[in-house]
């Protein structure tokens, strides 16, 4: 990504981005490539931290001691806690608490609150949303307008259905829930502390505590008209 501008805001020349730099490295920042990293002067980096190429810092910005953020990330207006990596994402607007792990390819946008000692991964995009410790949305995700409690496993292709065309809706999981992949959480609705959503749901209703809550169609198997050359598979 381009290290692009707001309307009216100056550019960085090449002495003041390396000025920057320099000072963070003396803080004892780790910055193995200046060519290909930029911080605005209004961030705050603390000793320790790695800034691997390609990381863009903007804003009201503040990292944290011993975290390892990038390669190749956009980070703005954000707080990342002690001992948090960040890879090959965009987060603008968000907290990543402390011992968290996010990316690659993640999206946290403004009010993502995650962790700490959370798992936010590929493809997983946050919004106006609390993930407590330990909670896990590794892959192919959308949480937002969400609570979610502590140790509980969002799957694959799992979507909170924050938005019925007029309003916004809130859906709150409790902790140690298991949501299996593909589900469709439709807000508002809750999820009870140790419940199970199988995949493949489409979830309507609050589930207790630790229910099992299915929400799809009965598989129907019929023979098939359909014939099939000898020999060919």
């Amino acid at each position: 990504m381009s290290d692009q501008r707001r309307e009216g805001e100056p550019e960085l020349d090449s002495d003041g981005r390396m000025r920057i730099l320099e000072g963070l490295r003396e803080q004892g920042v780790v910055i193995p490539d200046p060519d290909r990293t930029y911080v605005d002067e209004s961030v705050n980096v603390a000793s320790g931290t790695i800034l691997y190429p390609g990381t863009h810092l903007r804003g009201a910005t503040s990292i944290g001691p011993d975290c390892r953020i990038g390669p190749d990330c956009w980070i703005e207006d954000t707080t990342i806690e002690e001992r948090a990596t960040v890879r090959y994402s965009v987060l603008e607007g968000a907290r990543v608490r402390g011992g968290s792990d996010v990316g690659p390819y993640t999206h946290l946008r403004p009010g993502a609150d995650v962790g700490p000692e959370a798992r936010v991964g590929n493809f997983v995009e946050v919004k106006n949303a609390r993930l407590e410790r330990g909670v896990k949305a590794g892959h192919l995700a959308y949480v937002g307008d969400a609570e979610i409690g502590p140790g509980t496993n969002v799957g694959a292709g799992t979507i909170t259905c924050n938005y019925d065309g007029r309003a916004k809706h809130r859906t709150v999981i409790g902790k140690d829930v298991f949501v299996g992949s593909n589900a469709s959480l439709i807000a508002p609705v809750t999820i009870g502390d140790g419940a199970t959503v199988a995949a493949g749901s489409t979830i309507t209703e609050d589930v207790p505590a630790g229910g099992l809550a299915f929400g799809r169609a009965r598989q129907v198997n019929k023979k098939s008209d359909r014939k099939t050359e000898e020999g060919t598979g």
